[in-house]
């Protein structure tokens, strides 16, 4: 019956002193007038709120116009705005073989888009409006985002309104295939719901900065979603404005970012804490010829540290096709350097 009092005296105690602190925050406003809703949001609604008001304004909505079989067909999905000049993002899957595009900002104004090229391999295509008055949003560093952190997935599957759905990131590293065939690496996870015409749309965090583009949602299980982590398309719609397509070289193997333990970081004077750790190796590829197995933790590729997926990538452009190099690896606790000679890809 103690604890029951106690517990009850320290609930009245919180509850008053709350009251106390909005006092204070509303010293000098007359008493009849009523607290405002903004005061009374808590703070996950607060951070929500804050993130869609400030993305809002760059993400479009996307229709093309296919034509299959002799007969036209229609398609939809979401972008964002990533450069004040018109540049946007959106996947692959949405513009992929359109014969005409066109975006609606969430002002209602509609343009003509153009593809500047789209990467089926990691599922991201770049489109671009010639419209004043373009909001860009704000792009973050997918490499900070942590589990359990708050991410909100913004859409606009309709035009002239958005969808906004909250969650938290379920976990970091993931693979997924995407319709080429190849696996995309360190894709984040998410319960934050995709609902449908979100696809292409940004995945912010409370801060309302870009961490990844919403992809996927795997239909039978329970709140299973996927977004493109933001450095790898960073890396892809420099790549496609640049060429329209992404140069790139390949050496026959699939990993994710995994952190380093600090006593092999001390011992090899490594000058990363983290490196790609390899989960499966092609048959007959470059790695498998040049000796790399399955659990090998890649730390650098010829001169240049590897830190992660997206160094790795960045490393395997078209200029590294037939040129050997040294991959340095860590096998345990070992550390050593295979030669390999990666292919065009």
């Amino acid at each position: 019956m103690t604890s029951t009092i106690d517990a009850r005296l320290d609930l009245e105690w919180v509850l008053n002193d709350e009251a106390h602190l909005i006092d204070e925050d509303r010293a000098g406003v007359p008493k009849d007038i009523p607290v405002s809703d903004g005061e009374l949001f808590d703070a996950y609604s607060q951070a929500v709120m804050h993130a869609v008001e400030t993305v809002t304004p760059s993400v479009v909505f996307i229709r093309a116009t296919f034509m299959r079989n002799g007969q036209e067909g229609q398609g939809s999905g979401s972008g964002f705005i990533f450069t004040p000049d018109g540049y946007l993002l959106t996947n692959s899957h949405v513009v992929h073989g359109a014969t005409n595009l066109e975006a609606t900002l969430a002002d209602g104004r509609t343009f003509s888009a153009e593809l500047v090229g789209d990467d089926p391999e990691t599922d991201l295509a770049v489109l671009r409006i010639d419209a004043p008055n373009l909001v860009a949003a704000r792009l973050g560093d997918s490499q900070q985002v942590r589990t359990g952190q708050l991410v909100i997935a913004i859409g606009n599957p309709y035009g002239f309104q958005c969808s906004v759905t909250a969650g938290v990131v379920s976990a970091l590293g993931r693979s997924l295939r995407a319709n080429s065939g190849r696996l995309i690496d360190n894709v984040i996870q998410t319960d934050a719901a995709l609902n449908p015409g979100n696809s292409g749309g940004p995945l912010v965090t409370s801060r309302g900065e870009v961490v990844g583009v919403n992809t996927a949602i795997i239909a039978s299980a329970q709140g299973i979603c996927f977004s493109t982590a933001i450095n790898t398309a960073i890396y892809v719609a420099s790549q496609l404005i640049q060429y329209g397509k992404v140069q790139r070289s390949l050496i026959g193997v699939s990993g994710q970012d995994t952190p380093l333990p600090r006593r092999l970081v001390r011992y090899h004077n490594l000058t990363e804490d983290s490196g790609v750790l390899v989960l499966d190796v092609q048959d007959g590829g470059p790695a498998a010829q040049a000796g790399l197995r399955p659990g090998d933790v890649i730390v650098a590729f010829g001169e240049k540290t590897v830190s992660g997926l997206d160094d790795l990538h960045r490393r395997l452009t078209d200029k590294q096709a037939g040129v050997p190099v040294g991959v340095t690896l860590l096998r345990g606790a070992m550390k050593r350097v295979l030669t390999v000679v990666p292919l065009a890809g």
